[in-house]
């Protein structure tokens, strides 16, 4: 799965109707998500929503074990964690969540969050307990937010 996640950066012909840009606009990339959908190969949007939907139980599986190496302070596998996720959240658009994954992996790099200087351990573990709580409430507001998408796509079909 995380095969197909990495090819979504690619430029796919564009001939989808792209997503409300006046929505969430710091919450999703809408031309990253709108290349997901672009890969669709009907109205229904089965392919995408499925990528979205594995999204989301993988995310799930990653905020558990972020809790785990938070509790075991576990910085190294911290900074693994949130830089895995973070390429997953790129690949489908969501900014937010993206943007703190990339702090998390610093973080547990024991450097800043813009990766240029170095912090101490005890600062990146307050840090990355603080924005942990944070990411989660980001990748909610954009699971909302795309679930709605999907369920409001999942209506207009059936009229």
């Amino acid at each position: 799965m995380s095969s197909t996640l990495s090819t979504l950066s690619t430029t796919v012909p564009y001939d989808e109707e792209p997503i409300d840009p006046t929505q969430s606009t710091d919450l999703i990339d809408h031309e990253t998500f709108d290349q997901l959908l672009e890969m669709d190969d009907d109205e229904d949007h089965d392919f995408s929503k499925s990528i979205v939907w594995n999204y989301f139980d993988q995310a799930e599986s990653t905020f558990g074990d972020m809790d785990t190496a938070l509790e075991e302070k576990n910085l190294n596998e911290l900074s693994k964690l949130g830089h895995f996720l973070k390429g997953s959240s790129a690949a489908i658009g969501l900014t937010k969540v993206k943007v703190s994954c990339e702090k998390m992996q610093h973080f547990g790099n024991k450097r800043d969050e813009s990766g240029s200087s170095d912090i101490t351990e005890d600062e990146a573990l307050i840090k990355i307990s603080k924005l942990l709580e944070k990411v989660k409430d980001e990748y909610k507001e954009a699971e909302k937010y795309l679930k709605n998408f999907y369920t409001e796509r999942d209506t207009t079909q059936g009229e």
